[in-house]
């Protein structure tokens, strides 16, 4: 179908409209780690990686997913934070596979509510309170990891599998950083929870415990997520950070200590902090052009994008941006909305960087059958000169 071309750079809006300046993005640091990944988390770009696909064990990285699947039940109500948890002699702390392990320090049958158990998951980064939530969640721990498992794929985390929900070795236990990255970004989306990653200590049973994550004393613009250390994955660090609008994802896994992990850390932040920007572009669901619509009730039909649209490109490039909008030339009602008519495309220096479909913003029912004659008659006619 022969499609209309619309130009629409000036139509771009930038939260910076200062002159452009041609910028080098110099090569990336050298990072300490076994694998590493840096990851825009609106654009979801990865600016940095290494080895990011091998799998890897976790170690305490897997509690990221015991707290999303118990995110993902809460944003469902299916659960409360106000739910009272009894612990079970798995979940207990002085249970014999969690000695020399973190702790939240909860006691068989005591009671506890999620909301403290998800602290100590996420705070505490404890093994017996990720056990009773797999538990309270699923019934057993086993159940628990088959449904980490299916959020994984729902995810799309093609090297990640679960056989625990605390992370302490197990061979058939692993994930990648990129995996980690999509997994970080999916629990940013839930504000209310993610707000935990950034609490930097959790007192239960007159015990109080520091997050583990460093980076929340030394640099103002990280508030999360999560620490992991055993002997067979090293120490690891997923961090997100937020600076002037732009938000980060880092992953660093195998390093050699805890210092070292905070310190490669810092260096793929400053690097993609400094060299990087990311625009939001456009709003789900804001119009960015009409089109003719023939045979309608309607004359023309509103068209956007059903997502936001974000784009990170390097810094003082955003003047050498240009958008498409490529309609399709004929729309014939019925038109269905958030149905495909078009796509938008967006290139920098000539290369394209994205391409997201134009969608109805509205329905558009068929006109009159005077209305459709008519339209018939017009199109016939113009089929042929054209």
């Amino acid at each position: 179908m022969k499609r209309l071309v619309l130009l629409i750079v000036s139509a771009l809006v930038f939260a910076s409209h200062a002159v452009a300046q041609q910028s080098l993005v110099p090569a990336p640091p050298a990072i300490s780690a076994s694998g590493y990944l840096l990851m825009d988390a609106d654009s979801g770009e990865v600016l940095i990686e290494h080895n990011a696909d091998e799998r890897l064990p976790p170690a305490s990285l897997t509690k990221l997913m015991t707290s999303y699947v118990l995110s993902y039940e809460l944003e469902q109500g299916q659960v409360s934070n106000s739910d009272l948890v009894t612990i079970s002699k798995n979940a207990w702390a002085q249970n014999p596979i969690f000695t020399g392990s973190s702790l939240m320090w909860i006691e068989v049958g005591k009671q506890v509510t999620l909301g403290d158990l998800h602290k100590g998951v996420v705070i505490s980064s404890g093994n017996d309170a990720s056990v009773a939530v797999a538990e309270y969640l699923a019934g057993s721990e086993d159940a628990f990891a088959g449904i980490m498992n299916q959020h994984a794929q729902m995810l799309g985390l093609e090297n990640t599998h679960f056989a625990n929900s605390h992370g302490l070795p197990h061979p058939e236990h692993y994930t990648s950083a990129r995996d980690l990255a999509i997994l970080a970004r999916a629990i940013i989306d839930f504000p209310n929870e993610y707000a935990l990653y950034s609490e930097k200590e959790f007192v239960y049973n007159n015990i109080r415990q520091n997050n583990r994550n460093g980076l929340l004393w030394t640099d103002p613009s990280v508030d999360g997520l999560k620490t992991g250390h055993t002997n067979e994955a090293g120490y690891c660090l997923v961090t997100s950070a937020k600076r002037e609008g732009m938000r980060l994802i880092s992953v660093v896994m195998g390093a050699s200590s805890e210092r070292v992990r905070e310190r490669e850390t810092q260096k793929l932040l400053s690097y993609g902090f400094r060299y990087f920007e990311t625009h939001h572009l456009y709003s789900a669901g804001t119009e960015l052009t009409k089109a003719k619509v023939w045979k309608g009730g309607s004359a023309d039909v509103a068209l956007g994008v059903q997502d936001d649209v974000y784009l990170t490109i390097p810094r003082g490039k955003a003047d050498d941006l240009d958008a498409q909008l490529i309609v399709n030339e004929v729309l014939t009602a019925p038109i269905a909305a958030d149905s495909e008519y078009g796509e938008l495309q967006v290139s920098l220096d000539g290369k394209l960087e994205v391409s997201v479909p134009l969608v109805a913003l509205e329905s558009v029912e068929e006109g009159s059958i005077f209305k459709r004659l008519w339209d018939s008659i017009v199109l016939f006619f113009l089929s042929l000169v054209s």
